[in-house]
Parts: C-alpha cells; structure tokens; sequence
C-alpha cells in the first residue's frame, strides 16, 4: 500500500488570497518605483543618498528577527509549550514595535526638511510606499497580538494551528515586501 503523502495549505486560504493581493499592490508600486526611477535617475540617486540607511537597515534586522520569532512561536505551540509560544510572540511584537519607533524618526527626520508626497518623484515613492507598508506593520502588530493572547489562552496545538499560521503567513509577507523595499528604495543605485 502506497502512502499518500498530505501536503496542505499553512493557514486559511483566505489569507493567502489575501497576501496575493497585497504582493500585488506592492508589486505594481515596485515596478513604477522602477520606471520612474529610470527617467530620473540623478535625482532619485542624489535623494536616496539622503536617506538613513542605518536606520533602514535596523529595521530590516528587526522585522526578520521578529519573523523568527514568529516562526519560534509556532513551533513551540506545535510542541504544545503554549507559554513559550506567547513569550516567543512577545518578543515579535516588541521588534515590530522597535520597527514602528525607528520609522517614526525617519519620519520626523523628513518632516522637519520638508519633505512631503509632492517635494519630488522620489520622496512620493518613498513616502508612499513605506507609509503603506508601516500600516502593513501597524495591522500585523494587532494580529501578533491576539496570536499572543491565544497562545497565552492555550488555544494552539497541533491540529488546531489554523489562526497562529494564518498569522505567521501574514507577519512573513510584511517581513518578504520590506526585504524588496528596503534594498529598492534605500540601497540600490
């Protein structure tokens, strides 16, 4: 007899819907960053060269730690370790909170020189596509949070992972969009 390998969807495949169409969204912002930036590449290289890169390279560190974190949480509740699940939530929601707090000095940094949506291509782009993906933040902070407060409530176990995937998928697809954004925007000349 042939064993049938079962292979499935992590999540609901609501999310992954979802994801898809975010990927997109981002995706078609991504390549007009791309064609703008061709038609004006001394101005985009002479603004990116403005930017923190120190800061944006914090924030990439924080958000691929605080996916593994994630990834640490549901293993733990596949372990059925509830309370490490949660503790392993906690400290990704407290790197995603460290990526909030360094995107609001870049902020107030750009703010105080004026900078705004219509100062130039390049800080349109910038400011637009950074603002949607720290909202992006925003939203899978609130959903590591009430994945904490079910880790915390015993609520993962194996067989009953459903809400702790869909949660992971989503945290992994703002951690995958800043790893395009970040080089995109902030490093490649």
């Amino acid at each position: 007899m042939v064993q049938e390998s079962r292979h499935r969807l992590a999540g609901d495949i609501a999310i992954w819907i979802f994801i898809l169409a975010e990927l997109l969204a981002f995706g078609v912002f991504f390549i007009a960053y791309a064609f703008t930036r061709a038609n004006h590449i001394e101005l985009f290289d002479a603004e990116q060269a403005a930017l923190n890169r120190n800061a944006g390279a914090l924030n990439t560190v924080l958000l691929l730690t605080a996916s593994y974190f994630v990834v640490r949480a549901v293993q733990a509740a596949e372990r059925l370790a509830s309370a490490a699940s949660a503790r392993w939530l906690l400290a990704a929601i407290a790197c995603g909170a460290g990526f909030v707090v360094v995107k609001l000095f870049e902020y107030a940094a750009a703010f105080e020189h004026n900078i705004s949506l219509s100062s130039s291509p390049f800080h349109m782009f910038y400011l637009s596509l950074t603002v949607f993906h720290f909202m992006h933040v925003i939203l899978g902070m609130v959903i590591l949070t009430a994945m904490w407060n079910g880790a915390r409530a015993g609520r993962y176990r194996p067989g009953d992972m459903n809400g702790l995937e869909t949660g992971a998928a989503y945290w992994h697809m703002v951690d995958l969009v800043w790893l395009i954004l970040f080089p995109l925007v902030y490093v490649i000349h």
